[in-house]
């Protein structure tokens, strides 16, 4: 009697013991849950605090390059001169001249101060004149 009595009791044991290991997985599940919550949220703070100090800098970057452009426009360097030993001018001037046109013109449409195509002018009919 007592061996049919445990041999009926026996599936409600293997109920019993399945369903507390059941509810330790669980419980276990839902500790370790707990626990990668609060480390999720920890690194996330952290992220957040190093995206303010990142935001914090860029702003500061910002306002630094915004100076920087405002102090480099005060202070333009003036253009400077152009070269009078440009050799492609200078044969561009002696070609005009033998065409037949004016001084005026040829400064005008090489964009050179009279002054040096008169120079260049009197420096060729120099070296002409000494050649020959």
């Amino acid at each position: 009697m007592l061996k049919n009595y445990l041999l009926s009791l026996g599936p409600y044991a293997l109920v019993a013991a399945g369903s507390i290991a059941c509810l330790f997985v669980f419980l276990t599940l839902k500790q370790e849950l707990r626990r990668l919550k609060s480390r999720l949220d920890r690194q996330q703070a952290g992220e957040v605090a190093a995206a303010w100090n990142l935001k914090v800098r860029f702003e500061e970057i910002t306002l630094r390059l915004r100076d920087s452009e405002e102090r480099a426009g005060v202070l333009v360097a003036p253009q400077p001169a152009k070269s009078g030993l440009n050799l492609t001018k200078r044969s561009q001037v002696i070609r005009m001249s033998r065409r037949g046109e004016r001084a005026e013109n040829i400064a005008a449409s090489l964009s050179l101060p009279r002054g040096e195509v008169d120079l260049l002018l009197k420096i060729n009919a120099l070296a002409a004149s000494t050649s020959s």
